[in-house]
This record gives C-alpha cells, sequence and structure tokens, in this order.
C-alpha cells in the first residue's frame, strides 16, 4: 500500500541486477585491461619504419569517426592528407600524419600542426593552407613563416582514444591519459610533459597504445611506441623514458626513424644498455631534434616516397633548424 503523497519505492529485481552487472564485466573483459588478447601478440616490431610525425589538432576524440582523414564532414584532416599523398615523391622523410586533441591547458588550438622529430608547432592551420603548408614546410622545408612556426619543448606524450574506430582503444585510452595526468602533476611535471589523446595508429589490437616524443640525454628526440600499456605501467614510463631518455622493452612496439623490421630489442640512441642498473641522469625538457619519421597515415593512407630512404643524406633546412 502507497501513502498518499509519497512516492512508490522500487527495488531493483535480480534479473535486473544481474544485468547491468553483466554489461560492466562485458565491457572491462572485452575492451579492457583484463581483455583475453592482452599480452597474446609480439609487440616488438609491429610498427612500421618512418621519419617524421605529424599531429594535426582537431576536435574531440568522441567526435572522431571512424576515418577521421576520410570524412567529407571533416575538411582540415581530408584536404591535409590529401595534400600528403599528392606530393608523397616530394617528400625527404617518410611522414606518418595522425590527428590529436588540442588539450585543455591552451597551449594548443584546433588547427595546429606538431612536427616531430623537429620539435616544431605550425600554428592555425586552415583549410585553404593545406597544400601551401605540405609545399613550404615539408617538400622545401621553409622555417621562415612569418611567425607561423614557433619551437617545442618538453615531451608529448599521445594516447590512442580512438572510440569509434575500435572499442578497445576507446576504453583504455581515457584511462591511460587520466593516470598518466595524475602522476605528472604528483611529480610537478606538467610544465614540462604534455599528454593528449590521438587517433588511431595502428594495431588497436594493442591498446593501450602510446606514443611518447622525449630526449635521450644527447638532446634528440625519439619517438618511442608502447603497446599493452596499462596503468600501472606510467609511473615507469615517466621515470624511465621521459627522465632517462630509456625505453621499457617489455612493452616496447618500436621507434620512429629505426629500421625495426624483425627487431628484438629499442634502438637505444643513448647507447645505454638497458639491462644495466646503472640510473642515467635525469633529463624531462626536450632540447634539439634527431631525424626521425612513415607514411602509412593514421587511416591507412600513404604519404610515404616509394624507394628505400635510410641512410639517405639529409639536406639542410628543417630538420638542421633546431639546435643552430
Amino acid at each position: 500500500k502507497i501513502s498518499p503523497g509519497r512516492p512508490p519505492v522500487i527495488t531493483p529485481s535480480s534479473s535486473t541486477m544481474a544485468s547491468t552487472t553483466t554489461i560492466v564485466v562485458d565491457e572491462s573483459g572485452n575492451y579492457g585491461f583484463e581483455r583475453s588478447d592482452m599480452y597474446e601478440s609480439k609487440l616488438a616490431g609491429s610498427v612500421e619504419q618512418y621519419e617524421r610525425h605529424l599531429f594535426l589538432c582537431y576536435k574531440s576524440h568522441e567526435l572522431w569517426p571512424t576515418r577521421v582523414e576520410e570524412s567529407d564532414a571533416d575538411p582540415l584532416p581530408k584536404l591535409l592528407a590529401s595534400a600528403l599523398k599528392a606530393r608523397k615523391n616530394d617528400i625527404k622523410l617518410k611522414t606518418r600524419l595522425t590527428i590529436c586533441e588540442a588539450g585543455d591547458k591552451g597551449k594548443l588550438s584546433d588547427g595546429d600542426v606538431l612536427i616531430f622529430p623537429e620539435m616544431i608547432v605550425y600554428r592555425g592551420l586552415i583549410e585553404s593552407e593545406g597544400d601551401r603548408f605540405v609545399e613550404d614546410v615539408l617538400v622545401n622545408e621553409k622555417v621562415d613563416l612569418s611567425g607561423k612556426i614557433e619551437k617545442l619543448s618538453g615531451s608529448y606524450v599521445f594516447v590512442c582514444c580512438h572510440n569509434n574506430r575500435d572499442r578497445r582503444c576507446g576504453v583504455c585510452g581515457p584511462i591511460l591519459i587520466e593516470k598518466f595526468k595524475e602522476e605528472i602533476g604528483s611529480k610537478d611535471l606538467t610544465k614540462h610533459v604534455f599528454v593528449t589523446s590521438c587517433s588511431h595508429v595502428g594495431g588497436h589490437k594493442y591498446a593501450g597504445n602510446v606514443i611518447i616524443f622525449s630526449a635521450t640525454p644527447q638532446g634528440k628526440i625519439s619517438g618511442n611506441w608502447y603497446g599493452y600499456v596499462t596503468p600501472g605501467d606510467i609511473h615507469e614510463l615517466i621515470d624511465k623514458q621521459i627522465g632517462q631518455g630509456e625505453a621499457v622493452d617489455r612493452i616496447w612496439r618500436g621507434q620512429m626513424g629505426a629500421n625495426i623490421k624483425g627487431v628484438e630489442e629499442p634502438n637505444h640512441t643513448n647507447g645505454t644498455n638497458v639491462k644495466s642498473n646503472e640510473k642515467q641522469p635525469e633529463k624531462i625538457v626536450a632540447a634539439s631534434a634527431s631525424t626521425g619519421g612513415c607514411c602509412r597515415g593514421a587511416d591507412g593512407f600513404s604519404c610515404c616516397k616509394d624507394e628505400n630512404v635510410e641512410n639517405k643524406p639529409v639536406k639542410k633546412g628543417l630538420l638542421s633548424w633546431i639546435g643552430k
């Protein structure tokens, strides 16, 4: 009997509660860090060789369609991807394009293009400038563009959160970003380490997928890829990869600039054996750039030159600008 003026109290049935519990378990078991395909595949050597990486800041990962570089509703990524394709034989370095979020710190904005290993950002790219950007910055390697290009400092961490492409990264990615931010804040490194989400980078079965651009003790920029990353790995990635410039072998997938076909161990640009217990001096803030970056884009398009570019001399220009 229900008292007048008092709403009834509804107790969920056992069947309803069981159904809710099943949904939560399925979400974690199928897509999260406890899923059955975690650690099933070999990681080292799972990244195609490339030498330069572009990240275009564009909207939020929740809004990216399955193939954002092919979407008519997203003209900026599509036009930039098309411009890269059209000039692939004229670009000296193998170049990969990925979409990322600008983040919430006001450091970057939509339309900004981060370029690694050069450690520079091209500010405010608009749809009408896609061809000119590729021509000036990537083909002709111009660096005096009326304030359009600025230097970057620190370390940059990109975590795949492309939920509309694969649910595994959609579940794992945001959790990893929060853990990165928590650890970075606790170490007072917020001004030195930038963390944001990115689109598909290849290998969703390896989720969580993380790419870290940071300096070696010699000041060169390394771009290291990691797979099967869990929240428990974040502390080590910050201390070892970012702080010491050394790769974390057990979750390492590959490295920008290295020909890693069939590779078994990371290419340690600092010459240090990672099995050594000797601790290197901490170096958080990035200094200058080295050669580095593939042409398979985030959604399968290629902007690479067809010939093998390994050991090819790099002419003075964009790469030689940093550190002059």
